[in-house]
């Protein structure tokens, strides 16, 4: 049985977290660099601008593999990526489109990636169980899923469960990614995508939904 930690044991513990500035620190902190963040929206609201941002960033500190299930490597995709940029971080971001069997073969391997986007979730066919196995098998990892929404709730029960587990919630909404979860910044927002969140945002009634 391990020990009990004391109130200093906590207090003296050193995290491996993001060094983000500036827009990012401002909306999410500093966020611990292992664990399972969510991201979920309905389509058309600029979640894929958002993710494809967010990964831009990590491949500052790390590599990122990206699980595109959903789409694989279609037209959609390579659009975004120019789009975006992406090919600035191109040594640092992989695709691949395997199921979670295959992916676990992967992240087993030495030197395997420590930052993982899964899109989506609900492509995973995941129970809320099988998750929390997969977590527990890399803890030592970032998982971030993608989830579709229903309203303005993730869609399906283990992507409900996923969500409230998550350290970091990050529900995108009229091109703004609104931080939900245990890491918030000054503002705890960032837009992703400022022509569609000017438009979105521009009736005065929607502000304060999800601020």
């Amino acid at each position: 049985m391990k020990r009990a930690l004391s109130v200093k044991d906590i207090l003296d513990k050193k995290y491996n977290t993001f060094p983000f500035e500036g827009k990012w620190k401002a909306a999410f902190g500093t966020p611990e660099r292992v664990g399972v963040w969510f991201i979920w929206g309905n389509s058309g609201n600029g979640k894929t601008s958002f993710v494809m941002q967010l990964c831009k960033e990590l491949c500052k500190y790390d590599r990122v593999l990206y699980d595109s299930l959903e789409e694989g490597a279609c037209l959609t995709v390579q659009n975004n990526l120019k789009m975006h940029g992406m090919s600035e971080v191109s040594r640092r971001l992989a695709f691949i489109q395997e199921d979670m069997e295959a992916l676990k073969t992967r992240l087993r391997q030495h030197k395997s990636y420590n930052i993982v986007v899964v899109d989506s979730f609900q492509y995973t066919r995941m129970s809320y169980r099988d998750y929390i196995s997969l977590k527990e098998a890399f803890p030592n990892k970032l998982f971030i899923f993608i989830s579709h929404a229903q309203g303005k709730n993730p869609r399906g029960d283990a992507a409900v469960g996923l969500m409230y587990d998550a350290t970091l919630k990050i529900w995108v909404e009229g091109g703004i990614a609104f931080s939900k979860g245990r890491f918030k910044g000054q503002t705890g927002e960032y837009v992703a995508y400022p022509q569609l969140a000017e438009e979105y945002w521009s009736d005065r009634e929607k502000i304060g939904v999800y601020k």
